[in-house]
């Protein structure tokens, strides 16, 4: 599905295409960036092209590469999924990013725009993410985003190993937008914001 690029202090999200393959396969062949996706790791630009065309193809997507602004680099991808917009509900996800922008503005600006595109533009009422019942990291993260967590769906997804995982479920409503996105614009400032 074609989007439209979204614009930030630290980063772009720019629709996804083919194009990002070699850059995103750099960040993605790092196993602890990689660990918790439910999916197999790309080990050639080829398979990550093959992934990623399967991701543009999916109508019910709206994906997007993370471009710095800073040296223009392709640091990451996010994706709106499961879009649909009568029912007013997506998901984010197929995050992710290079070890070396952990910590940094960039994942939490990719929020504020994605959380933004799928509220104030599509007119979204619920917002979801998952992440699997192990990554604490990830969890702690979206606590620290303001999502409210709903529960853990036992057995959810197999792991690219065959294990399974249980999946932990948060979500963001409409009307509690206004208040994250404040908190998320503050956690961007203050990441960016000049030692001293």
């Amino acid at each position: 599905m074609n989007t439209e690029t979204l614009l930030g202090s630290t980063v772009r999200l720019e629709p996804l295409s083919a194009g990002h393959a070699e850059a995103l396969l750099v960040s993605a062949s790092d196993p602890d960036v990689w660990r918790w996706m439910p999916r197999q790791r790309p080990e050639t630009t080829a398979q990550m092209h093959d992934m990623l065309g399967g991701m543009i193809a999916d109508t019910t997507r709206r994906c997007f590469a993370v471009r710095r602004l800073a040296d223009g680099a392709v640091i990451g991808s996010t994706s709106l999924y499961d879009l649909d917009t009568d029912q007013g509900r997506a998901e984010v996800g197929a995050t992710w990013f290079d070890r070396s922008c952990w910590g940094g503005p960039y994942n939490t600006e990719s929020k504020l725009l994605i959380f933004g595109h799928a509220f104030d533009d599509l007119g979204v009422i619920r917002l979801a993410l998952r992440t699997d019942h192990l990554n604490v990291r990830s969890q702690r993260a979206m606590e620290r985003l303001g999502l409210v967590c709903e529960g853990t769906l036992r057995s959810h997804m197999r792991r690219p190993d065959g294990s399974r995982r249980d999946s932990v479920y948060y979500s963001l409503l409409a009307d509690e937008w206004p208040a994250a996105r404040e908190r998320l614009a503050d956690r961007v400032a203050a990441k960016t914001a000049p030692l001293g």
